[in-house]
């Protein structure tokens, strides 16, 4: 089968950081199912190990780890697809990555495919689906108030691939009203037609910015970029006890948060998959919530770019643009 990887890290613009390879085709086992891969998306964690990370000895490595396409083989034990199914998912980063003409994805983490979606505009969504909504949800849960806050959340990074699902998650489950930053005038418009009640200037300072809003300190904050830049700000502006979601493994110096019993919590969409905790499956749900939301016109795919098919030079050029810190969106790619 074919596939995109490399033997040896490196910076993107390496003759070889990205290459066509062929692999043998992997068969399913256990609750595994073996998709055949129509689309993917990329990710800032792409190009971060493909500049970091070892390739195994005498192997590619394989990355990527948004995904959409069709079940063709299941494992004795899976019990949620069948083939013929047509899916989207955001793979395990312990395991070979979507960027293959097959790939072999535990079913928990697996949701069914939007069915109004086409497969590329599906596979922009799983990776920062899961990350925007067990951030907003399951970590700091947007839903439960924050005694004497503003009923807000402040999305640092709006126009992001996270930042753009999450606007529109906030609106379509909660009546929190959502502030954006972006910094672009086609950025800025971006976020607003995702549904951002206010757009936040972050190459200013950002406490002054949602003081001059008039709705008073947010009771929640999401830092899904740059969180060092703007560490000083949030202390500043987030309302006593209220609750920060990072998404960002930066060192951080986290201590003036005490002064206003700041609760801080840590989000990575791989956890699940990488400790296989007890509620791996709630992924499944969540992605199945996601696309019904999809399918009812509540929220809508976050592709911007389609950057042609799934090839070690168009792969290149989307790590690149992701690299620049100018894309928008989702960055997507689709067929061999």
């Amino acid at each position: 089968m074919r596939a995109v990887g490399y033997f040896a890290p490196g910076p993107v613009t390496a003759p070889d950081s990205l290459r066509d390879i062929e692999l043998a085709r992997p068969s399913a086992a256990g609750r595994d199912l073996l998709v055949e891969v129509r689309a993917v998306s990329v990710n800032p964690v792409d190009y971060k190990v493909r500049a970091s990370a070892p390739a195994p000895a005498g192997a590619a490595k394989v990355i990527g780890w948004d995904a959409a396409g069709i079940v063709v083989e299941a494992g004795p034990q899976a019990s949620l697809f069948r083939a013929g199914d047509e899916v989207f998912y955001a793979g395990s980063i312990a395991r070979s990555g979507t960027n293959a003409q097959f790939h072999l994805v535990d079913e928990r983490i697996v949701g069914h495919k939007p069915r109004s979606l086409g497969f590329a505009e599906a596979a922009a969504l799983p990776l920062t689906s899961i990350t925007a909504w067990e951030a907003l949800f399951d970590r700091i849960d947007i839903r439960r108030p924050v005694p004497g806050a503003a009923p807000a959340v402040l999305i640092i990074g709006g126009a992001g691939g996270v930042g753009s699902i999450a606007i529109q998650l906030v609106r379509a489950l909660t009546d929190v009203t959502v502030m954006a930053t972006a910094s672009r005038p086609e950025t800025m418009a971006w976020v607003k037609e995702l549904g951002a009640h206010h757009v936040v200037d972050h190459r200013k300072p950002i406490a002054a910015e949602v003081a001059a809003l008039g709705i008073g300190p947010p009771g929640f904050v999401f830092s899904t970029t740059h969180t060092p830049d703007h560490l000083k700000d949030i202390v500043e502006l987030i309302a006593p006890q209220g609750r920060l979601a990072l998404i960002n493994g930066e060192p951080l110096e986290l201590s003036p948060l005490m002064r206003k019993s700041v609760s801080i919590h840590w989000e990575s969409m791989f956890t699940r998959s990488l400790m296989e905790t007890a509620d791996m499956a709630e992924q499944h749900v969540l992605l199945d919530k996601v696309a019904a939301l999809v399918d009812a016109g509540k929220i809508r795919s976050t592709i911007a770019e389609h950057f042609g098919t799934i090839n070690a030079a168009n792969l290149k050029r989307a790590h690149a643009l992701l690299e620049s810190g100018k894309a928008r969106g989702k960055i997507v790619l689709e067929g061999f």
